[in-house]
């Protein structure tokens, strides 16, 4: 297919646009910056002309996309002001979604988060491991992927083969970025994160599993390693940082508590990277 990624430039985006390419691919790079070459285009997400045009056709480039990857957004909170935060990331997705529609392209993976759910998880999640089920936002970041995923549920019945999948990453490791597992040990390592991570690679892994298997309708899908970034084994980690909290009677020794069993059984994701 053709497929045109948002946020190209980024960890995930570079990943997935290897990933898309070596699964044959013709893959078109949608960011404010980016390698020159005529698999990358700028555009200024926040200008739906640009957006809805660069969807439509660039010349050079391409003539029209069959699918569409959205990586694109401020990455955290901090960066730039907190409204701002939301207002750049729910104005760039909006811009997204409705002019993929209108060009017609009925098939989206779009990236959420673990902000979704409840991060930094102050407040005590309702069970462990923690599925797609539960969604909770506690920072603008957060709160804009909530309204995207939202957006998305509502935009998938304008069409009737519409596909739009929302895959909710966690912390997104590069491969020359492992050496921060040398804290493992450490009691408290990544409880903002229910002490999850994934691999870029394995990340871009999803998003090609997520474009092969789109099907109608709207679907949201944890991406994590399936096994946790903390040394501990997972049923101590989970009373030490949650007491109270239910576990799973069958959680694995060192299963995360971002729970990846959906993806696993429904898409056949199989991490290929381990910090262990």
């Amino acid at each position: 297919m053709i497929v045109g990624v948002t946020g190209s430039d980024g960890k995930l985006g570079r990943a997935t646009v290897e990933r898309l390419r070596n699964g044959g691919h013709t893959v078109v790079g949608f960011d404010l910056h980016g390698p020159a070459g005529a698999g990358f285009t700028r555009v200024d997400l926040g200008d739906y002309g640009q957006t809805l045009d660069a969807f439509l056709g660039v010349t050079a480039r391409h003539e029209g996309l069959d699918a569409l990857i959205h990586l694109a957004a401020v990455p955290v909170n901090g960066l730039i002001p907190d409204v701002a935060t939301f207002q750049n990331n729910v104005t760039a997705s909006a811009h997204v979604f409705f002019a993929a529609h209108r060009a017609g392209i009925r098939t989206i993976v779009s990236a959420s988060s673990i902000t979704a759910m409840g991060f930094p998880f102050d407040v005590p999640p309702p069970f462990l491991p923690l599925d797609e089920s539960y969604t909770a936002a506690f920072n603008t970041y957060g709160l804009g992927k909530v309204v995207e995923e939202a957006m998305a549920a509502q935009l998938v019945g304008w069409a009737p083969d519409a596909s739009i999948t929302a895959l909710r990453f966690t912390n997104v490791v590069a491969a020359d970025e492992y050496s921060t597992f040398d804290r493992a040990d450490e009691p408290d390592y990544r409880r903002d994160l229910l002490g999850s991570w994934v691999d870029a690679r394995d990340g871009a892994e999803a998003v090609a599993l997520a474009l092969a298997h789109a099907r109608p309708g709207f679907e949201v899908y944890n991406v994590a390693a399936p096994d946790s970034g903390n040394a501990a084994p997972s049923r101590e980690v989970a009373q030490r940082w949650f007491p109270g909290t239910p576990v799973a009677d069958d959680l694995g020794p060192h299963e995360s508590l971002v729970s990846t069993r959906k993806i696993r059984q429904r898409l056949g994701f199989a991490a290929r990277h381990d910090w262990r």
